[in-house]
């Protein structure tokens, strides 16, 4: 979590979102989640320019939507609202 809410440098959140959405296993978007619920407007900007520099790589990662329906069935509420915002991106990524 430390390396997605990096206080000191912007690129490491970025590029450590970037990692675990390429990735794109439940646990690894829940980690981005997490740090979604947690982050400053700042943060949260840099997040998502992570997650979207995954989308547009190389083929995309469809799971990312697939991991974010199964979060928004997670038990803990900073999780179900990380996702719902994930989600939100992704969408906004394919339109």
């Amino acid at each position: 979590m430390g390396l997605l809410l990096d206080v000191e440098d912007t690129a490491v959140t970025r590029q450590t979102a970037e990692a675990l959405a390429r990735v794109g296993t439940v646990s690894a978007i829940r980690l981005i989640a997490l740090a979604v619920a947690e982050a400053d407007d700042n943060r949260a900007d840099w997040l998502q320019t992570g997650v979207h520099d995954a989308l547009v790589g190389l083929g995309g990662v469809p799971d990312v939507a697939a991991a974010c329906g199964k979060l928004a069935r997670d038990p803990e509420e900073a999780v179900r609202r990380g996702a719902a915002e994930i989600s939100a991106w992704a969408d906004d990524r394919r339109c």
